[in-house]
């Protein structure tokens, strides 16, 4: 069965119809490199905007728990990036997150992190290899030519031999000098690793993102964010055979198919009754942007209506919302913006203290807090949990985590395990000692190294970050819990009503 063309121009179409494949041969690529720093990102966001300019559909993932590389991604693409890992997904949603996602589109393209066999273990679990084997994807490597010529066939041979499941098909060669630096390392790989060099980006101190404490600035931030994609996507065009890179692609094998599965009640999704519409206020703006889209999906899925909130403009909270999900973020960036909304701090509190369910993840953990203090200065909250948050030059908290879920909390089945990832630079100071915590840290640091997951009323608020595809329990509990909550405040109304 062939794709369907989405909505396009008749030219886009026109250039995309050569690309389109069977059902299960989604062309794809895995971009890999020998380490960080050696350019993916930058060549990632050039090739989607390059490729997209050309009027084709691409579809972009990123390995790995990471929201600001992603978010980057859905803006060269013009489509919604998707995460893939395999420490909270299991190969079955891995390989049916990639299918679903490519269908209609011309090539999927998947950036991968670190170094591309670096993983968690001597096996490499968790690393881009292994997203790379379970997809059964061509490997695009790109290598930082500094100072080398001949050897860098030496490293591209180590990384094709390394591990006889992977295909390195093709090499871009980055931060190449001159003209002679360029010939001497394509002629090696070439010629002793039998695999074509497809770019050679010349060196240029322009080719970079700003930097920030937890990677790359998001790119809502940057008011020259489609200039920039622009430029990469211009010396992408002028130094890389494009036609070639669909070519790789092109030849991707078909998606493998798996039993392996950490959710094995994902499809109640399409069974609940859709006649509930608890409404779920999200707080989306440049302050709390750290969303993974399944997440959203799940909670829409299970019949809620996603209601958006922005904390930096609105005044107060929707009159009529159930339950509210406040994401991660740099609320501590926006501190003083959110210290001056002070009815919208208010009026979250006090939704809070009537029982609202709440649910809120490192930024949004910090935003529900008395204070949150950077250097010296402090900015008030929303005071609805007893703690101020601190921050910190250095991560307190970073990495995959695992957490069992404690007894008495309505948010998920008792002794559950929880895996995640948490990356902040935030400690919590000054907490109330009777805080009843919902987690118990197996792996990771939490709040205190042993304990995370404020419990207070219907308020769960924790470090650790969750992806639905991973954890659907949480998007039941949520969906529930907004919507006894709902049915409760109707009831109190209906009740005063009559008197």
């Amino acid at each position: 069965m062939l794709f369907l063309l989405t909505e396009h121009s008749k030219k886009g179409a026109d250039v995309m119809r050569p690309y389109i494949t069977e059902q299960n041969n989604v062309p794809r690529l895995v971009i890999g490199a020998p380490q960080g720093r050696s350019g993916k990102t930058t060549f990632t966001l050039g090739l989607l905007r390059a490729l997209s300019r050309k009027g084709l559909e691409v579809q972009p993932f990123k390995k790995g728990p990471d929201y600001i590389d992603a978010s980057w991604h859905t803006a060269a693409a013009g489509c919604t990036c998707r995460n893939l890992d395999s420490f909270f997904m299991g190969k079955q949603e891995i390989c049916s997150s990639v299918l679903s996602q490519s269908r209609g589109k011309a090539i999927s393209v998947i950036e991968g992190a670190m170094g591309f066999y670096d993983g968690l273990d001597l096996q490499g679990s968790s690393s881009t290899a292994e997203i790379a084997k379970v997809t059964r994807s061509p490997v695009l490597l790109v290598v930082d030519t500094t100072r080398m010529t001949r050897s860098v066939a030496a490293m591209v041979m180590g990384y094709q031999h390394f591990d006889p499941d992977v295909q390195i098909v093709g090499v871009v060669l980055n931060k190449v000098a001159r003209a002679r630096h360029e010939r001497m390392a394509r002629e090696a790989i070439e010629e002793f690793c039998k695999i074509p060099v497809v770019g050679a980006i010349p060196k240029d101190v322009n080719l970079s993102i700003p930097d920030r404490h937890l990677g790359l600035v998001t790119n809502g931030e940057m008011k020259e964010t489609d200039c920039l994609l622009n430029y990469l996507a211009d010396i992408i065009s002028d130094h890389v055979d494009l036609e070639k890179v669909l070519a790789l692609a092109q030849n991707a094998p078909e998606l493998p198919l798996f039993n392996e599965t950490f959710v094995p009640n994902l499809a109640k999704y399409g069974s609940i009754n859709k006649a509930i519409h608890p409404r779920i206020g999200i707080l989306q703006d440049a302050a709390f942007s750290f969303y993974y889209p399944e997440n959203l999906e799940a909670l829409k899925c299970l019949g809620a209506d996603v209601v958006p909130i922005n904390t930096l403009l609105d005044k107060q909270l929707p009159d009529d919302i159930d339950g509210l999900y406040i994401g991660g973020g740099f609320p501590e960036v926006f501190a003083a913006e959110l210290e001056q909304n002070s009815d919208l701090r208010c009026d979250i509190r006090l939704a809070g203290e009537k029982g609202l369910p709440i649910y809120a993840e490192c930024g949004g953990l910090m935003f529900l807090g008395r204070s949150i203090r950077v250097s010296s200065q402090s900015y008030e909250m929303v005071g609805l949990l007893p703690f101020d948050a601190q921050m910190e030059r250095k991560p307190q908290g970073h990495g995959y985590t695992i957490m069992e879920a404690n007894p008495e909390q309505p948010w998920f089945d008792e002794a559950i395990e929880i895996r995640g990832h948490e990356f902040h630079n935030s400690r919590l100071i000054n907490l109330d000692p009777n805080v009843k915590f919902g987690l118990s840290v197996k792996r990771g640091y939490g709040i205190d190294g042993q304990h995370d997951g404020i419990v207070y009323k219907n308020v769960f608020a924790t470090y650790n970050h969750i992806h639905a595809l991973g954890c659907p329990n949480w998007a039941e509990r949520m969906v529930n819990l907004a919507t006894i909550y709902s049915q409760t405040k109707w009831s109190r109304i209906v009740k005063v009503a009559g008197q």
